[in-house]
């Protein structure tokens, strides 16, 4: 018997899959296929645990030297955690390439240093898992990097990225993200975050986004509408693939029809459709005289508006 069962909740990674793949979702969130772990996301892993626990330190004591110091043992931590990234360097008897890449993520978390000053943070969260349920019943969420507050109350939404700020035309995609946890925190809180702040530890730039509060009903209704076309796809059983240029990256090539594959079975029940009355019912015909009908029950639907169409809702440059 299968122990796939249908998503209950969304967070900014798996939106963003359907958003790039409505296939992509499916391989992940329901048929849970394994993906190779890569050294580039693991790497990333590293890093902002190395920059979580630094925070454990003294003001005073939170010093480059002392977070690059941190890089080791964190990443033995996380191999006895995950043992599955041993195989990252199977193939690297003399430790070359491990050395490299230990030291790849020390001048990650050194860049940090010139992007901020640690010394002068308090963050109030760290790693912080948040969710909440929207009035729609759509259950929303997240972890966010950290999470600072001003003397005067203002909320500052920071999310570490390790590689390079994209293009203009490509931000769209983070900008979402970012949004996605400062609607769940209002929702929490009832305060609109002040401040965004992505940091990219790739390029050393700092990009920051202040919200108001139009711009999170916004992505609010934009969710909603993405729910709605997950819903659709989880009880139709039809995902369709989204050709783009990241397919040359995707695990799940074997079995996506753009590259000759097939999906697995689906895992989930598929419930009969039923062929629509080519008559009205006896209901309508004993209906009173001059009294109108009743609408349709018809699928629930959320209250997003046509231009959250699901077809509309993948971020600029996707």
């Amino acid at each position: 018997m299968s122990t796939s069962q249908p998503p209950t909740s969304l967070s900014p990674s798996r939106a963003s899959d359907f958003m790039q793949c409505p296939l992509l979702y499916r391989f992940r969130v329901i048929d849970k296929l394994p993906e190779k772990p890569s050294e580039a996301a693991t790497r990333g892993t590293l890093v902002h645990a190395v920059l979580e626990r630094l925070f454990d330190a003294p003001a005073g004591e939170r010093t480059a030297p002392r977070a690059r110091g941190l890089v080791p043992g964190q990443w033995e931590r996380l191999l006895a955690s995950r043992p599955e990234l041993a195989g990252l360097f199977a193939e690297d008897p003399g430790g070359e390439r491990l050395t490299r890449w230990l030291g790849e993520a020390e001048r990650l978390v050194e860049r940090w240093f010139s992007l901020e000053d640690p010394t002068r943070l308090e963050p109030v969260e760290r790693e912080l898992f948040v969710e909440t349920e929207l009035e729609s019943g759509l259950r929303l969420r997240g972890v966010i990097d950290r999470v600072d507050v001003a003397p005067t109350g203002e909320v500052r939404i920071v999310d570490y990225k390790t590689g390079k700020a994209p293009r203009p035309e490509y931000a769209e995609g983070a900008r979402f993200q970012m949004t996605f946890y400062a609607l769940v925190v209002w929702r929490l809180k009832g305060v609109v975050p002040r401040r965004l702040q992505l940091v990219y530890l790739g390029s050393g730039e700092v990009v920051t986004y202040d919200p108001v509060e139009a711009d999170l009903k916004r992505v609010e209704r934009k969710l909603l509408a993405l729910w709605e076309a997950i819903s659709h796809a989880t009880r139709t059983g039809d995902w369709r693939p989204r050709p783009t240029k990241l397919c040359g990256w995707c695990d799940h090539q074997a079995f996506c029809p753009e590259f000759g594959g097939t999906p697995p079975v689906y895992p989930l029940t598929v419930p009969a459709q039923r062929a629509e009355p080519a008559f009205s019912s006896p209901s309508d015909s004993a209906r009173a005289p001059g009294t109108a009908a009743e609408p349709s029950p018809g699928p629930a639907r959320s209250s997003a508006s046509a231009s959250d169409a699901p077809a509309e809702v993948a971020p600029e440059g996707a």
